[in-house]
């Protein structure tokens, strides 16, 4: 029986041994098709990654560096928007227009006053960091990661701590721009212009933002605090991220031999020590005329989205609901401000003053088209080149602080100009939260703006371009 009971035995554990053998033969098949699935499905998402990654590396822009920082930009832009997305939630869209009005009104001037005093601070403060630009730039993404942080909770409470934490979103995202704007000549490829490389960065950061959007407006429907637990969970990809742009975006090489190329009288060489601190108004016209320009078209780009905003919430267009009509209006600005990114990659041409006059010259005979026929396809058309003329202009005058203030100063510059230019916005947004919903009216009131900043600024800036032309053209590295 022993005997017997050994035989079954060891029979048992032969046909397990049989069976189990036989399992081990058949998971090789299991796992190839767990892989298989597995690559399918990592297909879309590695397949996405490197097209993003060849097509920002392209042309140099991976040896130079200049890549990385169009994904950061990137980045930067689905942030942003995230926050958008729950701000405008929060203060436009849940209230009645009268009392979206208001709360309008009143978060632009608690956000912006302060904003007006801190604004002038960040460039001389970043100037005191040469070798530190890495780290404002991951210390902007981590500031806005943690506020939020705190919105999330002052969205659904609706607390006080909305205001200073959206001023300093506000803030931080001001301080990014600036430092990234600096950044640029140092990572431009070869045979770059600082028009295309500008665009190409500020391309990278749209097309986040149109990925972004219809992510942000999903998480929204979910709840309120959601868009921003996916925007601190973007900032906090940008705070590493940061730390990978070379690290000749830190070095201050270059800082103490600026020279200046706009002003025959301010002119110094590299081993002349300059007169005074250069500034602005040392570098000549072209700066500070492009400057005025574009302010002209931020201020527009303000009123036609408060002034669209409210008209649109009570006579849509052309019988279409308020939200299609405002979704037609803001399409229709994105896709401009998309193709005027696309156009400065594209422009081969050295001259932005030239380009600042012309945007600005099309803009306000559309403009003028739209006050004397209001209708939908005219305002849309007016929001579509207002976006064109508002990114290709802003390129150009990023390409002339970029081409014509010392490096020394480069970040105060850039600081300023985006203080200008961000006042202007609220001043024109301001304008058109107060202005009477008439159609006509507020488009005569656009053609007034734009033809403001064109006419004071159309002949400084042919003139800097024409003696510019007379002079030889260095490039900005």
């Amino acid at each position: 029986m022993a005997s017997a009971k050994s035989s079954q035995g060891a029979a048992g554990l032969g046909g397990g041994g049989t069976e189990g053998s036989g399992g081990m033969s058949g998971a090789g098949p299991v796992r190839g098709a767990l892989r298989s699935v597995g690559r399918a499905l990592h297909l879309p998402f590695t397949g996405t990654a490197r097209g993003i990654r060849k097509a920002t590396h392209a042309h140099g822009a991976g040896e130079s560096g200049l890549g990385k920082l169009i994904e950061l930009h990137g980045v930067n832009g689905a942030g942003d928007m995230m926050i958008t997305v729950a701000l405008a939630s929060t203060v436009f869209f849940s209230v009645p227009t009268d009392e979206a009005r208001g709360r309008v009104a009143l978060y632009l001037a608690i956000t912006m006053a302060p904003f007006t005093l801190l604004a002038p601070v960040i460039g001389p403060l970043l100037d005191r960091l040469p070798h530190g630009r890495r780290a404002a730039m991951a210390g902007a993404f981590m500031a806005r990661a943690f506020m939020a942080l705190l919105l999330s909770g002052a969205v659904v409470t609706g607390s006080i701590e909305l205001y200073p934490a959206a001023l300093g979103v506000l803030v931080a995202s001001k301080a990014y721009g600036v430092v990234r704007s600096a950044v640029v000549p140092r990572l431009l490829p070869p045979n770059f212009s600082l028009v295309k490389a500008n665009s190409r960065v500020t391309l990278g950061g749209l097309l986040a933002t149109g990925v972004a959007a219809p992510i942000g407006a999903g998480l929204q429907a979910l709840g309120p605090r959601y868009p921003l637990y996916g925007a601190f969970v973007i900032f906090v990809a940008g705070t590493f991220l940061s730390f990978s742009l070379p690290s000749k975006v830190d070095s201050a090489k270059g800082e103490d031999k600026a020279l200046l190329a706009a002003d025959e009288q301010h002119l110094h060489g590299p081993h002349l020590k300059p007169p005074q601190r250069p500034g602005l108004r040392t570098v000549g016209p072209a700066v500070t005329h492009a400057l005025a320009a574009n302010a002209a078209l931020r201020g527009l780009s303000g009123f036609l989205i408060f002034f669209l905003a409210f008209l649109l919430r009570e006579h849509p267009l052309g019988g279409q609901s308020a939200a299609v009509s405002l979704g037609i209006v803001g399409v229709a600005a994105g896709v401009g401000n998309a193709l005027g990114t696309a156009v400065g990659a594209a422009l081969r041409s050295r001259a932005p003053e030239v380009i600042i006059v012309t945007v600005i010259a099309v803009v306000l005979g559309v403009a003028i088209t739209a006050a004397a026929f209001f209708g939908p396809v005219v305002v849309a058309v007016l929001g579509a080149f207002a976006g064109f003329a508002q990114a290709l202009s802003k390129l150009s005058l990023d390409a002339l602080i970029q081409r014509d203030v010392p490096e020394l100063v480069r970040t105060s510059a850039f600081a300023r100009s985006e203080t200008l230019l961000q006042m202007s916005w609220v001043v024109g947004g301001a304008i058109g939260i107060a202005l009477p919903l008439n159609g006509t009216l507020g488009m005569a009131m656009a053609t007034a703006i734009v033809a403001v900043g064109w006419l004071t600024t159309v002949r400084g800036l042919l003139s800097a371009a024409r003696h510019r032309g007379d002079r030889p053209r260095a490039r900005v590295a």
